[in-house]
């Protein structure tokens, strides 16, 4: 849902433990025959096809053009269309709104649980899993570090993250009319595809807002450096690890 442009290809062959991961999610979701649900940020379709096995009316939805023509492509008899998680429309109310890694990419919280309670009817869940607080320090850190080696000035504002506490979280989503219901943090550190090049792989794919000024050889050499940061605590037999950690919530319209 960010506004970085995404390479679908390399997404879905080395970064498919995205949707794999969110598959436990659609238990907490519990899909039923006859609902109405929206996939927010749906990707390349994979869940929001497991969403429609349980005959429900399922909409995929994504900011990402390239996601969504992509989606299209997989799932044929889906529907699937772009639009942003901040102001997004529905033409009848929802039985759910469900979300798996994506709401760490939309740094307006309130617009996005604004538009979900709209969306929803009375009594409508919202189930969702995104980065929480915490999550990637590892890698966050040394991104920062080396930018700053580098000598660009406040790094931060590059970062394009938002990964909230559960009382942060929770308290936004009753602000805003819902009961939480259930709400977890826990740490799910994450082996890469790719081998020694999964770390390059990751930064490439999901951090590139930190390195968006930087021309290619000096970006090269940064990265570089990342790794070399990285090595002792996320490399391990020939293979990289993510250090993640989630957030699980389910919370109910009033």
């Amino acid at each position: 849902m960010s506004q970085q442009s995404w390479n679908t290809a390399l997404y879905e062959e080395q970064h498919a433990f995205v949707w794999q991961y969110g598959e436990s999610l659609l238990k907490l979701l519990a899909p039923k025959a006859g609902e109405r649900i929206v996939d927010l940020g749906c990707g390349t379709g994979q869940l929001t096809a497991k969403i429609a096995e349980s005959g429900a009316f399922v909409q995929g939805i994504d900011s990402s053009l390239a996601m969504i023509s992509t989606a299209k492509s997989n799932y044929i008899d889906i529907n699937f269309a772009v639009a942003d998680g901040r102001n997004f429309h529905v033409e009848e109310p929802l039985d759910a709104v469900f979300s798996n890694a994506v709401l760490h990419w939309i740094k307006e919280p309130d617009a996005v649980i604004n538009c979900v309670e709209k969306a929803l009817k009375p009594g409508g869940r919202f189930v969702a899993e995104f980065g929480g607080k915490g999550n990637v320090g590892a890698i966050a850190r040394a991104l920062l570090s080396v930018l700053s080696e580098f000598g660009l000035k406040e790094p931060e504002s590059l970062n394009p993250w938002y990964f909230p506490s559960i009382g942060e979280y929770a308290l936004l989503l009753e602000n805003h009319g819902f009961d939480v219901g259930y709400a977890v943090l826990f740490d799910r550190p994450t082996p890469l595809e790719g081998g020694s090049a999964g770390m390059v792989n990751w930064i490439e794919m999901f951090a590139g807002g930190f390195l968006s000024g930087l021309s290619p050889f000096v970006r090269s050499g940064a990265i570089d450096r990342v790794e070399e940061c990285l090595r002792p605590a996320l490399y391990r037999d020939g293979n990289w690890s993510a250090d993640y950690r989630r957030i699980r919530v389910v919370a109910v319209k009033k």
